[in-house]
């Protein structure tokens, strides 16, 4: 996860406009790999896939996104090769890849941190993982509770098939459901503008749309515990384990990878491929 420096927004918007280009111009090539999912990912994947096909120019490869969900559903279906995840596969999806004769085999290809943004107003620094539990299925309402200004709080979550909606509904709010007054956006960056626009906000993204993001939103420190210290989301608290809210990213294929789905994921785990992980924000393997 790149710590040091932020990821110009030109950069990935330039990879978008690439990949949708190559999506839309020219004959379908012999060599095709179609890749949908996670919207965490959608910008790594892009530049992955810019990266492989500069040094492939026989090979097609079109990135997508719509969620983990919808990428997993799309891989059952057998409308993709790769299907990106910023959680692992549910149990029920499982049992749907397996009604259509398909054994999803997972891959990790990077790491991440979910970091928990609120509007550089708000004095709030840190929070428990009890507070943003209870903050997102509505036991606490106002900022004051947490030693902020008596102001509403505004939960701004993901979609229902978003991977990073998943992850943090089980690994933070413990199963519970979310709260009803929850402001639920399609994408990170569409979090992070609500974020910079609305002072009594929190919301959560990605280390790399944080990094983008720089001072139009403040990430708060996580503590596991009351007792415990604020850590705040970073490519090194990742690395060193100290990060409370961290995760794999992952790709699903159907049945072991080989010929070029094996090759396009034996790229972005290596050496070359995790150096472009650094450049979209994220945290390497290793």
């Amino acid at each position: 996860m790149k710590s040091k420096s932020n990821l110009p927004g030109a950069f990935f918007k330039g990879l978008l406009l690439a990949g949708l280009a190559l999506t839309f111009t020219g004959a379908k090539k012999t060599n095709e790999l179609r890749i949908k999912g996670s919207d965490t990912m959608v910008n790594l994947a892009s530049a992955w896939a810019e990266a492989y096909m500069q040094t492939h120019s026989d090979v097609y490869i079109s990135v997508d996104g719509g969620g983990s969900g919808t990428g997993i559903a799309s891989l059952i279906n057998g409308t993709v090769e790769i299907a990106n995840a910023s959680r692992e596969i549910k149990q029920k999806e499982k049992e749907a890849a397996a009604a259509n004769y398909i054994n999803p085999v997972e891959t990790k290809v990077a790491r991440d941190a979910i970091s928990f943004i609120v509007n550089p107003s708000n004095p709030v620094k840190e929070l428990t993982m009890e507070q943003l539990a209870k903050m997102y299925t509505g036991q606490i309402t106002n900022w004051n509770q947490v030693g902020g200004p008596n102001q509403k709080i505004t939960l701004c979550a993901r979609e229902n098939t978003s991977g990073t909606y998943a992850f943090v509904q089980e690994f933070v709010m413990k199963n519970k459901d979310y709260a009803q007054t929850t402001l639920h956006l399609p994408s990170n960056a569409a979090i992070v503008q609500e974020v910079e626009q609305n002072k009594g906000a929190i919301g959560y993204c990605g280390l790399g749309y944080l990094l983008e993001a720089g001072n139009k939103v403040k990430a708060v420190g996580v503590k596991k515990s009351s007792s415990s210290s604020a850590v705040t989301p970073s490519e090194a608290n990742v690395k060193n384990g100290t990060y409370p809210v961290a995760r794999f990213l992952y790709v699903y294929t159907p049945g072991q990878p080989s010929g070029l789905t094996k090759k396009f994921i034996d790229f972005c785990v290596s050496p070359e491929g995790q150096k472009i992980v650094v450049e979209a924000g994220f945290v390497t393997l290793k």
